[in-house]
């Protein structure tokens, strides 16, 4: 497939008329968390976002015109409030200064590309072998399972581990949030929620116990 389909869908992303919905949205699939004004926090899945708005599944949903604060893999922090119910979830605004929805649209275009030609994973960056490859996954019923990082990228890791949860499955590996992109012989592949340096990451992936 040419990759130019979805980018030619938010080439135009600015509509030039005064209508509320000047953005157009393209179909996602993003796991996050996002916190209410109560402070708490809920897991949830983007199903569709523009750089003005994104429609969430999630198990709460809060009250039109409620302050919502989100943290979505690839796409790091938004904010804004709740437009409408939708049927398992919410629609909400995305408060962005003109900079901030330059990047998201590149984010968008990104995603979109990745999920019509089914790429397994991101591979941008270089892969390296951590210094301690020792580490765990925390499966999202907080089972626990011992885990070798056999090597890592800024954006993955493939894993030897006698667990193979689902493709699709989102995981904590260390510190790192990230889900299963690929099963092989003895391990699976993660694709990490959002990119870091080197040096944060191998601090993060490692099996540190906390005290």
């Amino acid at each position: 497939m040419d990759g130019r389909t979805a980018t030619n869908r938010i080439a135009a992303l600015a509509a030039k008329g005064p209508d509320k919905r000047r953005f157009s949205r393209v179909d996602v699939n993003v796991l996050g968390r996002f916190m209410l004004e109560n402070r708490r926090e809920y897991p949830c899945q983007v199903v569709n976002m523009s750089p003005g708005g994104a429609a969430f599944i999630s198990p709460v949903v809060g009250k039109i015109g409620e302050r919502v604060i989100a943290y979505l893999d690839h796409i790091g922090r938004i904010e804004g409030k709740i437009v409408r119910e939708i049927d398992g979830g919410f629609a909400m605004t995305v408060n962005a200064s003109a900079r901030k929805r330059d990047k998201l649209a590149s984010v968008l275009t990104w995603l979109a590309n990745k999920d019509e030609l089914n790429l397994p994973e991101d591979r941008r960056f270089d892969r390296f072998v951590p210094k301690n490859p020792i580490s765990k996954i925390i499966l999202p019923d907080n089972r626990e399972y011992a885990c070798r990082i056999v090597d890592v990228s800024l954006s993955g890791a493939a894993l030897k581990t006698d667990v193979r949860p689902a493709l699709g499955t989102p995981i904590t590996l260390g510190k790192m949030r990230a889900r299963i992109v690929r099963h092989f012989e003895d391990g699976v592949a993660v694709e990490f929620a959002t990119v870091q340096n080197q040096q944060l990451l191998e601090n993060h992936i490692s099996h540190v116990e906390e005290h």
